[in-house]
């Protein structure tokens, strides 16, 4: 599927030019992505990352499904797409952070704080994962500045992944393509034992 370029810190396990891909929507408040997550990193990372079974074959793109029912989802949206900028080479690290700590940003926990605050922070967990150095530059991506309802630098990626989200009817998260078709048949309960029988009836030898 197709991604525009300066989201290519989207691409989460893989070789960007693998011929093969998983579209994986994620949604950084929905316990059922947490899940998923810890299972990219444990098993899809190293089957198709450098050395791993599938590389050069299989790429994996993390695509951002804000879930506006959940008032802190386009916070934490924002923080991983400056954090992409920000620090690219720890997009998935901070992500994996973020899954780890979404709790803080369940609805609950987060309804009596200003999206001032919520952004605070996130750009604490941010320089946990990325240093303290680079904090300011997360926190100045996250700033209103322009016009009163202008949003903040990464709101035009924010709406890329919506639109794209939208154009591809997908409702809820996690929510798996492969190569462009829903594969359904995925779970957030998924270990090593049904990925790799997955992977090996998919992938084109």
């Amino acid at each position: 599927m197709a991604l525009q370029p300066s989201l290519r810190p989207l691409i989460i396990a893989g070789r960007y030019d693998a011929p093969q891909t998983l579209d994986i929507f994620l949604d950084y408040v929905c316990p059922f992505s947490a899940k998923l997550a810890l299972a990219i990193d444990s098993v899809l990372k190293p089957a198709l990352d450098t050395g791993g079974k599938y590389e050069g074959k299989v790429k994996a793109i993390f695509r951002l499904q804000v879930q506006p029912w959940h008032a802190s989802s386009t916070f934490t949206h924002e923080a991983g797409l400056a954090a992409a900028r920000v620090a690219p080479e720890k997009f998935w690290a901070f992500s994996l952070a973020l899954f780890k700590k979404q709790t803080d940003f369940f609805d609950i926990p987060s309804s009596n704080l200003t999206p001032i605050q919520i952004r605070e922070q996130l750009a604490a967990v941010f320089g946990e994962v990325a240093g303290q150095d680079k904090v300011a530059a997360f926190k100045d991506l996250l700033t209103l500045k322009s016009t009163p309802n202008g949003g903040v630098a990464v709101t035009d990626d924010l709406k890329y992944n919506v639109k794209f989200s939208r154009q591809n009817g997908i409702h809820v998260s996690p929510t798996v393509l492969w190569d462009g078709i829903v594969a359904n048949e995925i779970s957030s309960s998924w270990g090593e034992k049904e990925w790799s029988e997955f992977l090996a009836t998919k992938v084109v030898a």
